[in-house]
């Protein structure tokens, strides 16, 4: 398939991964609809020429809606926290992603494109693990969401008429990233982060435009039925990956502790927050999101795809840098 021309609807455009797809989407020559929940609105999307509708992704009318005269459905809107009500996770991962592929299927969308997340492996996989391997939801309502979305869009994938592409996407990062650049930095600059010193683990990252790029040599190929892990396929350990992000933010460099010591501390500070009737701002759970111990494999990507990540950590890095710069993080915490 020939992306230029090709009209494609971003879920959850307000997003992070969702704007920046946006941005190089409209780079490639295509025409951009997105929807999201917040009915802020932007200029920059105004600007960009992109087609901004507002409502709920659970809304079978709204989704409909959006999805009409569309070539390729982005679906990247989700709940992604460290814990939480399973209820909620479900009503967002699971029934909100139903109901656009549902749309999309209504409303004679060619593609389907549904970001799913490594975390399906759960926190204790195999050394570069491939797609093919067992999945496990940790009893975490994250994991268990998100694999139970990609079974059901899944069932809906039909080639000649609606192909559906999942891909499980590692760490993502650059400007604009909420786990891994905001709210670290932001704990670092009060000297309140540790990564764990009992753990060796790796961190699966990968650059935001990385993961594009892969998401539309899937879509150029119509990899239809198919599962892809993308990440930058380094080998970087969570020690590295935290300190260089001290480095490039100007921040203290972040402290040593052991994983069963920074739960305890965060669960006392969860408790001192409920006290004061504040919104806990990290959770314990976090520390399990924090020590994978293994890079996930990305040969299927690089075999099917061609993929090859462009950006590598260092570039990635000074990107990021340079936003960070230039960006208040305290606001984008509130």
């Amino acid at each position: 398939m020939n992306l230029e021309n090709k009209t494609l609807l971003i879920t959850g455009i307000d997003e992070f991964i969702g704007w920046r797809a946006a941005e190089l989407a409209i780079a490639k020559g295509m025409k951009v609809k997105g929807l999201q929940s917040s009915a802020v609105q932007d200029k920059k999307a105004q600007n960009l020429g992109v087609e901004v509708i507002v409502g709920n992704i659970n809304d079978a009318k709204i989704a409909q809606k959006a999805c009409e005269g569309v070539d390729i459905v982005l679906h990247t809107a989700q709940l992604a926290q460290e814990a939480g009500a399973l209820k909620d996770f479900q009503q967002v991962n699971v029934d909100g992603t139903i109901t656009m592929a549902k749309a999309a299927k209504s409303a004679g969308v060619k593609t389907f494109v549904h970001l799913s997340s490594i975390l399906v492996y759960g926190f204790n996989y195999s050394d570069r693990v491939t797609e093919s391997e067992p999945l496990a939801d940790e009893s975490n309502p994250y994991c268990k969401t998100k694999i139970a979305a990609e079974l059901a869009v899944l069932l809906l994938n039909n080639p000649a008429d609606f192909g559906v592409i999942v891909i499980r996407a590692g760490d993502v990062y650059g400007p604009g990233c909420i786990p891994w650049v905001i709210r670290p930095v932001h704990f670092m600059r009060q000297k309140l982060f540790a990564y764990a010193s009992d753990e060796h683990g790796v961190m699966n990252h990968v650059y935001v435009d990385n993961l594009i790029d892969a998401i539309f040599l899937a879509s150029e190929k119509e990899t239809y039925g198919e599962i892809f892990n993308i990440t930058d396929g380094g080998n970087t350990s969570w020690k590295e990956y935290f300190t260089r992000l001290a480095e490039i933010s100007d921040s203290p460099a972040p402290m040593s502790l052991g994983k069963d010591e920074i739960k305890l501390f965060l669960k006392l500070r969860v408790q001192g927050q409920k006290l004061f009737r504040k919104k806990a701002d990290i959770l314990p759970e976090s520390i399990d999101f924090m020590t994978r111990p293994y890079a996930c494999s990305i040969a299927k990507a690089e075999s099917l795809l061609n993929y090859t990540p462009k950006v590598g950590l260092e570039e990635g890095l000074q990107i990021t840098k340079e936003w960070l710069e230039k960006t208040d993080i305290q606001i984008l915490m509130k």
